[in-house]
This record gives C-alpha cells, sequence and structure tokens, in this order.
C-alpha cells in the first residue's frame, strides 16, 4: 500500500532500473527504451506535462507482472494498462493515469475507426490487440469517447506505436526526474530520490 511517505519517483526510477532492460513484447528495443521514444514523441509534439509522463509510463503495467516475455504467444493478456493505472493513481491525477489506463483501449478504438492503421501495427502489436479485444464496434467506440481523456489516449497510442525503434537517442530516465516530480500529487512533491 502506498503512502504519504512514499516517494513515487524513487518508486519509478528503481522499476527501470531493475526492469527496463527487459524484453517489450517482442519488439527491437527493450521496456525502457520504449518508454522514452514514447516520451521523447510526445515532448516532440508539443505534449503537456502530465500526458508526457503518462507516454513515459504507459506500459510500467508490463514491469509490475512475473509473466514471461512470451505471454502473448502464449494466449496471456497481462492486462499491463489497467495494472499501472492502478499503481500510479496514488501518485498521479487522471491526466497522467487515465491515458495510461485507456492506451490499450485506443489501439482498439484505432483499429475499429481507421482501416488503415491495422496494417501500421507490429506483428506483436497484432497478436495482443486480438487478446485485448480486438477492433472495437460502433457502440464501444461512442462508450470510449465519453471518457474526458480519450483524445489524449489516442495520441499516446500513436506515440507508442512509434516508439519501437531500435537504437533510437532519447533522454535518460533520469532527464524526466523533474518532469514526474512537477505533476505527482502536490504531497509527493517534497520527497526526494
Amino acid at each position: 500500500m502506498t503512502t504519504k511517505t512514499d516517494d513515487p519517483v524513487a518508486a519509478i526510477m528503481r522499476l527501470f532500473a531493475e526492469k527496463g532492460d527487459s524484453e517489450y513484447g517482442g519488439e527491437s528495443v527493450n521496456q525502457r527504451e520504449h518508454a522514452l521514444q514514447a516520451a521523447a514523441c510526445a515532448l516532440r509534439d508539443g505534449a503537456d506535462d502530465p500526458l508526457v509522463v503518462a507516454a513515459l509510463l504507459h506500459d510500467l503495467g508490463h514491469m509490475l507482472h512475473d509473466l514471461p516475455d512470451d505471454a502473448p504467444e502464449e494466449g496471456i493478456d497481462d492486462a499491463h494498462e489497467v495494472t499501472a493505472a492502478r499503481k500510479l493513481a496514488p501518485w498521479f491525477d487522471t491526466d497522467v493515469t487515465e491515458p495510461v489506463r485507456l492506451h490499450v483501449d485506443a489501439k482498439r478504438y484505432l483499429t475499429g475507426t481507421e482501416p488503415a492503421y491495422m496494417e501500421q501495427l507490429s506483428p506483436p502489436s497484432v497478436t495482443s490487440l486480438m487478446l485485448q479485444g480486438g477492433p472495437m464496434d460502433a457502440a464501444a467506440q461512442e462508450e470510449f469517447r465519453r471518457n474526458p481523456h480519450w483524445e489524449a489516449a489516442v495520441l499516446l497510442r500513436r506515440w507508442d506505436d512509434e516508439a519501437k525503434v531500435e537504437g533510437a537517442e532519447t533522454p535518460t530516465v533520469d532527464e524526466f526526474i523533474p518532469l514526474i516530480r512537477g505533476v505527482v500529487r502536490p504531497e509527493f512533491r517534497g520527497a526526494s530520490t
């Protein structure tokens, strides 16, 4: 359980240090590289600070379980978006946690609304899409758009798809510490890493 004495930035940095080198679902980048590339895309596109942090932390759930790297190929959906949002909820407001929670639904939304989007997905992303429910139908799309964070989630999804380039140059995890510290809930802002 998270308490006010916990330092979320230290916990996040520890997770990247311990599990950041783990495989990212069959892609050519690891978890840390993927997170940093997504955040770099958000910065490039002028996203606000909470959405940049959401981009950095969107796949944190993959580093919070002990499932094998090939879980999707074995037919297992790790529900990483829900796990990440739950982990982050004590520390961040919904402008960070909701895009994280919704980024898988955003993939389902885009495959249901943009026929060409499916062709842009990597093979591992297509595999996970099918485990996550496949493309959304019209009713699910309408429900998705009712969430006030749906557009942010779609932006995050597009950065997620883009963030799979082997050897791409990005800021380091440590360079994001001030940004993370700036958007954590006020009671955590005085903590130090």
